[in-house]
């Protein structure tokens, strides 16, 4: 343990990462080490105080976040030559794929390490995320063998955590005040298949609210289309604490795509659910994720998915240009698509995608909404309703005084934009 015994970290990527970093972050409060909030993406080097030990966490899933992941690294070796740190660790899903490449290359590191395994602890940090939003990791690695996807790669197949494990860890959120839970996973909808006998989310979701009297929000994210079950979908409608948002990324609707993407699921089935999602829940949101450039998509496939997201106006929308990663099928796959195509169609699904939004919010204007305040910004409150998962959707402005962030406020919606709603 240093002289300055302190220690910060910087979380990239996504979710789970920051379940991860909250694990290794309660590591290091254990060894005695005082966790310093001041390491954040979009702060200057210069205003960052003086660190016994900085930690970066990366992420390698696509090329735009091994980027992101090596210019931190960067920033943070910067850093230390100017003697603002002693230690630079670095670790995550980019050092599980090309630990020697980068211990080559950045020698400045003082120690590398993969990805973590799933944690049974119940005692995680938690001053990376706010206090009143909760990650709660079920399930790690996964079984869809999507053949774009790199995940297999760097974290093996599903490995569900057990649900003692859950339930604990889901009482000791609820105990310290969470008002969401955020239940994350590679695929969340594939929890229990590799029990022997198997178990399914439904179960395990019934377990979870029996647990909570804190917690207000129960958010899913990330369900699979082709493991959404007739149970599940009940249970979501029905249960009051579960947030109506729909995590559903299709990737594509074109069969033959679909095929080669072996997502194991067809245009009618999708069709199918959302049709049902719809009429069992007609106050739902549904976001979703579509791939444009995919090896093999022809103008005549984009037009398709282009006008299936006309047809079906999807609330939200995620999407990204194929990224080709090496040692996935996809990777040696014939007609590989120009970048500029793949940019060229990615602008036309964003723009399609934003008058898309705007309309799907009309529908708010003069409703009440429950809303989680996170932020204030001078004289404007910043949080989110149900209909919003952190960090990746829209927000809510409030014009009011004197609220507290992680409160619940019941406000009136009486403006709508492309992606975020103004209320009072």
């Amino acid at each position: 343990m240093g002289s300055n015994n302190k220690f910060s970290i910087v979380s990239l990527g996504c979710f789970r990462n920051t379940y991860d970093s909250e694990i290794v972050a309660q590591r290091f409060e254990d060894r005695g080490y005082k966790f310093v909030p001041l390491w954040k993406k979009e702060a200057s080097v210069s205003k960052k105080a003086p660190l016994d030990i900085l930690i970066v966490n990366t992420c390698g899933f696509i090329d735009k976040a091994k980027k992101e992941s090596i210019d931190i690294i960067r920033e943070a070796i910067d850093y230390k030559k100017e003697k603002k740190t002693r230690n630079l660790y670095v670790f995550g899903c980019l050092v599980q794929r090309y630990k020697k490449q980068l211990a080559r290359a950045f020698p400045e590191v003082d120690q590398w390490w993969g990805v973590e395994q799933l944690n049974a602890s119940n005692s995680v940090h938690r001053d990376i995320s706010p206090s009143w939003s909760y990650f709660l990791k079920i399930c790690e690695g996964c079984l869809n063998r999507c053949s774009y996807c790199a995940i297999p790669l760097i974290k093996g197949g599903l490995r569900s955590k057990p649900v003692k494990d859950i339930l604990t860890e889901v009482r000791m959120a609820d105990k310290n005040g969470t008002k969401e839970l955020n239940i994350i996973g590679q695929d969340i909808t594939s929890w229990g298949k590799d029990f022997r006998p198997q178990k399914n989310l439904t179960g395990l979701l019934e377990n979870i609210l029996k647990e909570t009297s804190n917690i207000k929000w129960v958010r899913l994210i990330y369900t699979h289309p082709r493991h959404i079950t007739d149970s599940l979908i009940e249970l979501i409608a029905t249960n009051k604490k579960v947030c109506k948002y729909i995590d559903l990324p299709i990737q594509h609707i074109n069969d033959r795509l679909l095929k080669k993407m072996n997502r194991k699921v067809t245009k009618s089935q999708i069709k199918r659910l959302i049709k049902k999602i719809r009429k069992i829940m007609p106050s739902s949101v549904i976001r979703s994720s579509v791939i444009t450039g995919f090896p093999g998509e022809t103008e005549d496939d984009f037009r398709e998915l282009l006008d299936f997201l006309k047809e079906v106006k999807f609330d939200k929308l995620g999407v990204f240009t194929y990224s080709r990663e090496e040692n996935t099928p996809a990777y040696n796959f014939g007609s590989q698509v120009h970048h500029q195509t793949k940019k060229r169609r990615f602008s036309r699904i964003m723009e399609l995608q934003q008058k898309i939004s705007a309309e799907s919010l009309i529908k708010f204007l003069g409703k009440d909404l429950q809303v989680l305040i996170e932020e204030r910004k001078e004289d404007i409150f910043i949080g989110r309703s149900e209909y919003d998962a952190p960090e990746v959707d829209g927000l809510v402005f409030l014009r009011k005084k004197g609220l507290r962030p992680g409160d619940f406020y019941r406000a009136k919606v009486v403006g709508a934009y492309d992606y975020d709603l103004l209320a009072e």
